[in-house]
């Protein structure tokens, strides 16, 4: 198995937009060969920074799955979300093989 976990951060005020937008998100990479599972994290201590974690079979998949149209076609929407100070957002993505579990 696979996970990656893409983290950023936004102003507290906005963590509670940020989540309602995932909760509603296209489901688009629910669809990708590969893919096991979806999460969204909010650290307890800094509501502001905020987690997606995602499972693949392995990593073949999930390389399938960020170069495919599909991922590009949703990141491009995100850069054009009118409140800026969130399109602008760069999160921090860490890839990890699971070894155990």
């Amino acid at each position: 198995m696979y996970t990656v976990f893409s983290t950023f951060l936004v102003p507290d005020h906005k963590a509670d937009e940020v989540i309602g937008l995932y909760q509603k998100r296209s489901r688009r990479v629910d669809k990708a060969p590969g893919f096991l599972d979806f999460l969204l994290l909010q650290n307890e201590k800094k509501p502001g920074e905020i987690t997606v974690q995602l499972f693949f079979t392995d990593k073949d998949s999930y390389l399938t799955w960020v170069r495919s149209s599909e991922f590009k076609r949703i990141h491009e929407l995100e850069k054009k979300y009118p409140d800026q100070e969130l399109a602008n957002i760069v999160p921090k993505v860490t890839q990890h093989q699971v070894v155990a579990r």
